[in-house]
């Protein structure tokens, strides 16, 4: 019965990003790496000694630590690739406001 809850937790961010994507509210592209962790946490949830398994083969004496560990690297690079598009997107705001300035004074030299 434990194991139903687990799986049933892992559908659930599954459901919702489908349900995100097919509303435009988060692209496909944003989705694909939040569905790959998603499948994880099913493959975790119907098979949970697996990770004891991969534990064992990575020489981590304590399973769970190893999951927190994949878990917090995911996370972190997530994070990372947020913040170099958010980045990205603020020099693309800077250069289009510098653009749009020019714009502006040609038109107002003109009048």
């Amino acid at each position: 019965m434990n194991r139903l809850y687990f799986i049933i937790i892992a559908l659930l961010p599954m459901i919702y990003i489908i349900h995100e994507v097919r509303k435009k509210r988060f692209s496909i592209k944003e989705s694909f790496w939040w569905m790959v962790a998603s499948v994880l946490m099913l493959i975790l949830a119907c098979f949970p000694y697996c990770i004891n398994w991969i534990a064992a083969k990575a020489g981590v004496v304590y399973p769970p630590s190893l999951l927190f560990v994949l878990c917090i690297i995911f996370l972190i690079l997530m994070n990372f690739r947020n913040s170099k598009r958010i980045s990205e997107q603020q020099m693309k705001i800077i250069e289009l406001a510098q653009k749009l300035s020019i714009i502006e004074s040609e038109i107002q030299d003109g009048k």
